[in-house]
């Protein structure tokens, strides 16, 4: 066992936190029911989101305290929509209390994570195996994209999650469009491909 604390990683998951926290100071009913960046989603489905979003990293961070493999979501990808659903057209008093108090949750735990628990593995809501560490920086990249899919101002990508992001998508980015145009794009040779969507 490694049981490396990813430091960086939770200060990154702690910031995020306070500054979507510092944004929903005020936030009305009326902004709340407006549509966010993403398509078919108001201002609510993605503050529901990110508090069931928060809910599966604590779910996860202490299953693997526990040595306990456990999926994100209770029901799958299908109740994750469901719970999303049923939260999105709640009051924005509501919506913020619950964004703040499971974000408080997170913060907690993962600043008190025992070591053996960093590399115990759980699944993600596609099934994929990852360590805890990843749950932490998941739950980082979550909050500050969605951050910006309020659309209450910009949110700019921090230094530290695009030097650990980008890598992670670069290698990834043949198997979203053809190889041989990717490559003729990154020498000069082509025009950019275009992405199958993310």
């Amino acid at each position: 066992m490694n049981a490396e604390v990813p430091n960086e990683w939770i200060n990154g998951c702690l910031e995020a936190h306070a500054a979507l926290a510092r944004d929903l100071v005020g936030l009305t009913d009326t902004a709340a029911r407006q549509p966010s960046m993403l398509p078919g989603w108001s201002v609510g489905h993605v503050l529901t989101h990110l508090a069931r979003n928060a809910d599966s990293v604590v779910r996860r961070l202490e299953g693997a305290i526990r040595g306990e493999v456990l999926d994100q979501y209770q029901g799958g990808l299908a109740g994750r929509s469901a719970a999303i659903e049923a939260g999105a057209n709640r009051s924005a008093a509501e919506l913020v209390a619950d964004v703040t108090a499971t974000a408080t949750a997170v913060d907690v735990l993962i600043t008190t994570l025992p070591n053996q628990a960093w590399d115990a593995s759980s699944r993600t809501s596609r099934g994929v195996l990852e360590d805890s560490r990843h749950v932490v920086f998941s739950r980082w990249r979550e909050v500050v994209v969605h951050h910006g899919d309020l659309g209450l101002g910009p949110v700019p990508l921090p230094a530290a999650l695009v030097n650990a992001w980008l890598p992670m998508e670069l290698a990834a980015l043949a198997q979203r469009c053809d190889p041989a145009q990717l490559l003729a794009w990154v020498i000069g040779r082509g025009p950019a491909p275009e992405l199958d969507p993310w």
